[in-house]
């Protein structure tokens, strides 16, 4: 008696080293990074020489509040990559010097990442023998990010250290006299580093677009 034919196993085998394969090396993914690197290294290449931001001849106390605001306004506009890379610095900072809200948030940046922004459509999310669909891990995300925030001490931490930074910049902008400053005419005020937040938070946000 002739042995049974064997049936083909490359479409079963194709199909399971996709399903297989991480969140880490889906094009999405791939795509974002990409992206990212790439508004990183746009926006620094318009950051200001940090001797100009720290040019002690350029410094005055402003008459009035208004001259204040008139000088941040200015500032901000010439500065505003540098500013931003302040505001940044000082977040890092304060995350590293707290170890635990630093593993924390990385931690749930992790878990946004493999679990729903960039995991592939076809893989369920399975905790303790339990599928979870899309709608509800997006709520167990959500759950969990609003109790990080705001009832721990990551949230107080990340505000304290943003308005650090922040006072750090508009004593900057309001003591920096600007009338030394040109503006490129021809450069939008939109481009450098905040034109990446925009650009990455529209890659991040396409692939949640696509499972609605």
């Amino acid at each position: 008696m002739s042995a049974p034919p064997t049936l083909p196993q490359s479409t079963n085998t194709a199909a399971a080293g996709a399903a297989s394969q991480p969140p880490i090396a889906t094009p999405a993914f791939r795509s974002f990074i990409s992206r990212l690197s790439s508004s990183l290294r746009q926006g620094f290449s318009q950051r200001r020489p940090w001797t100009e931001l720290a040019d002690r001849s350029s410094f005055s106390k402003p008459e009035s509040l208004t001259e204040a605001y008139s000088r941040i306004r200015k500032n901000f506009n010439y500065f505003r990559v540098n500013y931003v890379t302040l505001i940044v610095f000082a977040l890092a900072v304060s995350l590293i010097t707290h170890p635990f809200s630093l593993l924390v948030l990385l931690g749930l940046l992790a878990s946004w990442c493999f679990l729903y922004l960039f995991r592939p459509a076809d893989q369920p999310v399975i905790l303790y023998g339990r599928t979870f669909n899309d709608k509800e891990t997006l709520g167990l995300l959500t759950a969990l990010t609003i109790f990080v925030v705001f009832l721990t001490s990551v949230g107080s931490l990340l505000i304290s250290a943003s308005m650090v930074g922040l006072a750090i910049v508009c004593a900057h902008g309001a003591f920096r006299m600007p009338e030394d400053l040109f503006l490129d005419e021809q450069e939008p005020g939109s481009t450098g580093l905040l034109s990446f937040l925009g650009g990455a938070a529209t890659s991040a946000a396409a692939p949640v677009v696509s499972r609605v």
